[in-house]
């Protein structure tokens, strides 16, 4: 194995240590042995410190900030300390599967590019089911923003990116940082700007290689509903989306951040913003209704009967 690593893998954490910990032995445990772990812990956190010291393994560090500054500025911190070539991002509470680092790396190796973003398949662990995500992977020339965010039914995940799948070089870390004090729509974000550098392209491993555990009885970022913020993201970012894009993010993700409020006034708001500024299709309006008219807990059981219906068809 080289004095220096082939690959750094970020993992930012706070106040989780057996996550944490869990998270790291995944990293740790991955058949591509030539990497090194940089842990940022975000804040002062004695326990989740401690609980890393016990893990004892040369390849892993440790950076504690002096203040909590939130995941973005701590996977940014980790990327300027990497020493890999290439930099993987992996959340405090998210598995990688063994192989998933070697395969990245064959993918990459044979890619056309200068600096591909290598992603990859997930499986989506809920209290009710897994699935596997995205369910399609980019066709040639398809607009990333469309991919990302346009639907072909009435549930996210047809096209679909996560920062625990995001195998990239890791000088494009370092030029095109995550923005700090953006709460959701990190990796989208992340990914938009990052697609928009010369020489990138996003390429998929088909297999799913990361274990997304979306626990629902814990506090988590991708349950905050901030949408006035989202909203204000969005307006600012608008040349990264095509209209279709536009529209597609506007009346599904703003929208399911604003239903909870069941204010029609926003409901009637965010179409507008939709037909002003992009070109909503049938579907977006489907989804928009069926997000204002039904619970998230009943949209959450619909979706997984639907999905699991839709991979069983496919087997058959």
């Amino acid at each position: 194995m080289s004095s220096e690593p082939d690959v750094s893998v970020v993992i930012p954490t706070c106040n989780r240590p057996e996550l944490a910990v869990r998270a790291v032995r995944s990293a740790l445990g991955q058949t591509h042995q030539n990497l090194e772990v940089i842990v940022v812990v975000d804040g002062p956190d004695e326990a989740t410190v401690t609980a890393l010291d016990a893990v004892g393994d040369p390849r892993l560090s440790v950076i504690v900030l002096p203040e909590r500054g939130k995941a973005p500025n701590a996977r940014n911190t980790g990327a300027r300390a990497a020493r890999g070539r290439w930099t993987a991002m992996l959340d405090d509470d998210d598995e990688w599967l063994p192989t998933k680092i070697e395969r990245q790396l064959e993918l990459a190796a044979a890619a056309t590019v200068e600096s591909p973003v290598i992603a990859c398949r997930m499986i989506s662990r809920t209290p009710r089911a897994d699935t596997i995500m995205p369910r399609r992977l980019p066709e040639p020339g398809e607009p990333i923003s469309e991919y990302l965010l346009v639907r072909r039914g009435l549930f996210y995940g047809d096209g679909f990116v996560q920062t625990s799948c995001i195998m990239a070089p890791t000088a494009l870390w370092q030029k095109v940082p995550f923005t700090v004090g953006l709460r959701r729509a990190q990796e989208l974000d992340w990914t938009l700007r990052a697609m928009r550098e010369p020489g990138t392209a996003l390429l998929y491993v088909e297999e799913p290689l990361v274990l997304w555990h979306q626990d629902e009885n814990r506090e988590r970022i991708s349950l905050e509903n901030p949408w006035r913020e989202q909203l204000e993201w969005l307006r600012g970012n608008r040349e990264l989306f095509t209209p279709r894009a536009y529209a597609a993010f506007t009346l599904s993700v703003l929208s399911s951040m604003a239903a909870p409020t069941r204010d029609t006034k926003l409901f009637r708001e965010l179409l507008a913003e939709a037909r002003e500024h992009g070109d909503p299709a049938a579907v977006d309006y489907l989804t928009h209704m069926q997000i204002w008219a039904l619970p998230p807990s009943v949209r959450h059981r619909l979706r997984d009967v639907v999905v699991s219906r839709g991979k069983k068809n496919n087997a058959g």
